[in-house]
């Protein structure tokens, strides 16, 4: 029996316009994003209509905007009958996975990702970090590089996001990363890529932020999923809410196993990958990881999802 796992983007899959044809075609996606509106106290929907991107660039606005396209989305795939068997997001799309799971409501969700993207870009601010992505090393290699690169607690560099087979995120100090950008490609990285980033996400340069989600978590009512979640920092199901309240605050600081996590989901029986929100990257690092005999759908916009979705 054909399974599907639906997955979640994060910070990256953002984009001038994001929700645009959405909010045109569909009147249930117009009110849920006139929903997100009240609930802010501010109009997150004309910031993601617009064709400026500068305010997408910037973290705790990014991250309410992806939770809500992916949850627009999700919405219109349930109404016509569509449902996970599991689910994941990457980094920011962990709390948009939980929110179509069930585990939490839209408006928890909503506020949660708020406070983290607002407590996140303050860490930023306060320990000004980076990151770059690595191709064509395996794990072991770059994390050799990482641990070579690293001088101390006041300058280290880690793997933040396991993509796919060579390629990998490293995220932390400055100069940190720079030494690992420097180092790569002697042990055979093919190629490096700084990112435009406000902060060194999944690193312990985050720090700063965690006291502050662990108050927001504590209070964050979470409810058994419907599904099994799949954790960032494990790659690993649980429907437990007290695992998944843990999982939320330890991947502030702690990589993304997102190649692991796909390879679990396909063990456990997922032959098909519904990425659900903005872009086709999680689509794309299916297909690098599992193979292309495994169906991966992007369904991010309205063509995606077809005229005949009524809500």
């Amino acid at each position: 029996m054909s399974m599907t796992a639906f997955l979640f983007p994060g910070q990256g899959a953002q984009h001038a316009g994001m929700g645009r044809d959405l909010y045109d075609a569909f009147p249930a996606a117009r009110a849920r994003f006139e929903e997100a509106n009240e609930l802010l106290g501010f109009d997150l929907t004309a910031l993601m209509l617009s064709d400026d991107a500068e305010a997408l660039r910037q973290t705790d606005i990014t991250q309410p905007a992806l939770y809500l396209h992916s949850l627009v989305v999700m919405a219109l795939l349930e109404a016509r009958g569509e449902a996970p068997a599991m689910v994941a997001g990457h980094s920011l799309g962990e709390y948009s996975a939980l929110a179509a799971a069930g585990a939490l409501t839209f408006a928890d969700g909503l506020r949660i990702v708020r406070l983290r993207g607002q407590l996140m870009a303050g860490a930023g601010q306060e320990r000004p970090g980076t990151m770059a992505a690595v191709l064509g090393l395996d794990d072991e290699a770059l994390e050799a590089v990482c641990a070579e690169a690293t001088t101390g607690a006041d300058s280290l560099v880690q793997p933040a996001n396991y993509n796919a087979p060579g390629q990998i995120v490293i995220s932390g100090d400055v100069d940190a990363v720079a030494r690992a950008v420097d180092i790569a490609p002697s042990h055979g990285a093919r190629r490096v890529v700084p990112l435009s980033v406000s902060g060194a996400f999944h690193s312990p340069l985050m720090a700063e932020a965690r006291d502050g989600l662990a108050e927001g978590l504590q209070s964050l009512r979470i409810q058994p999923p419907r599904c099994p979640v799949y954790l960032n920092v494990s790659a690993q199901p649980t429907t437990d809410p007290d695992t998944i309240r843990q999982g939320l605050l330890d991947q502030l600081t702690a990589p993304v196993r997102w190649a692991q996590t796909l390879r679990q989901m396909h063990a456990d029986g997922a032959t098909r990958f519904a990425e659900v929100g903005a872009g086709k990257v999680l689509s794309g690092l299916v297909r690098r990881t599992l193979g292309r005999e495994v169906e991966a759908v992007p369904y991010g916009t309205a063509s995606a999802l077809g005229a005949d979705v009524a809500m």
